[in-house]
């Protein structure tokens, strides 16, 4: 089958399409050919080599975290699911590949695709809606009523926090870039503020912010309310081990103030997903489809920013 794979760590340019056994799924898990997968900020310092102490990673290495697709095969044991069956998906917690043909994964990681959405559609939804429920569900504990920012609004976490904040009674605020001002708001913000030209100091104070910058953290915090929550998703990629130290040590010391966690969502959250796909509370966002050899093309244009919602990868071109 095709995947897409890098030998050593760089930029774009290090991605390639290769040929590999198709996997067979072991007892628990489904074998899925995959219909589409999103592009994903986060891969980025994996790529780039910048998280290898961490991630210990082993040279060769996949893409793609998340995946839509239809089941081919079933591994002893799997009793929920049938051959045919559309699904979506992701991968384990810090294991990528979703960017091939097949994948094999555990059947705790499927959940039923939304009815109302096409596979390439949903294809943006996986990783960034169950990180963007997860954090402001769980994490903030936002309820109607409460001041909702996001940082990083535009991107494909950001976006879907944007709606569900919304959807969940909040007054949001959105921070993004100019061009994307009256977009963000036909997606749900109550306001939407240039991030170039808005200071921290310029701000009302919130009872949650959602960062997904990593940057200039401490001076966002100060926006808060006295009984604000600050949920911290990204860290800065130039000093990537210096500023997760800084978000864990906030988190850690002030947990009622800074929350930080990497999405590893259960079978439920990614079912709840459906579940709100299905009643319009959150919608995938797709800017731009990628036939899968224009791969490295996809991460340089994410590496320069300005996206809005997700790139996907349709597997069938």
């Amino acid at each position: 089958m095709r995947a897409i794979r890098y030998d050593r760590f760089g930029g774009p340019e290090v991605l390639r399409v290769a040929d590999v056994p198709t996997p067979r799924p072991a007892p628990g898990q489904v074998l899925v050919e995959v219909h589409a997968a999103s592009v994903d900020a986060g891969e980025i310092a994996f790529r780039e080599g910048r998280l290898r102490a961490v991630s210990r990673t082993r040279l060769p290495r996949g893409v793609g975290g998340d995946f839509t697709g239809r089941v081919a095969g079933l591994g002893a044991g799997v009793c929920d699911w049938r051959v045919g069956d559309r699904v979506w998906g992701l991968m384990p917690r810090l294991v990528f590949g979703a960017v091939a043909d097949y994948v094999a994964v555990p059947e705790q990681r499927l959940a039923r695709a939304p009815e109302n959405l096409t596979l390439l559609e949903a294809a943006a939804l996986p990783t960034s809606g169950t990180t963007a429920v997860t954090a402001l569900t769980d994490k903030a504990g936002l309820v109607s009523g409460d001041r909702l920012l996001v940082r990083g609004a535009t991107g494909g976490v950001g976006s879907v926090a944007v709606q569900w904040g919304k959807a969940l009674g909040a007054h949001v605020t959105a921070l993004a870039g100019a061009r994307n001002l009256g977009w963000i708001v036909e997606l749900g913000a109550d306001e939407a503020l240039d991030y170039r030209t808005t200071r921290p100091e310029d701000l009302d104070r919130f009872d949650v912010i959602l960062d997904v910058v990593g940057t200039n953290l401490d001076a966002y915090r100060a926006r808060l309310t006295r009984r604000g929550r600050m949920v911290a998703l990204a860290f800065d990629r130039d000093r990537p081990f210096t500023s997760m130290a800084s978000i864990g040590l906030r988190a850690a010391l002030t947990p009622h103030r800074v929350k930080a966690f990497s999405n590893n969502p259960s079978a439920g959250r990614i079912a709840e997903l459906t579940g709100l796909a299905e009643k319009g509370s959150v919608r995938p966002v797709v800017d731009t489809v990628f036939p899968m050899a224009d791969i490295a093309e996809a991460h340089r244009r994410l590496e320069a920013g300005g996206v809005r919602g997700k790139y996907v990868i349709d597997m069938q071109r």
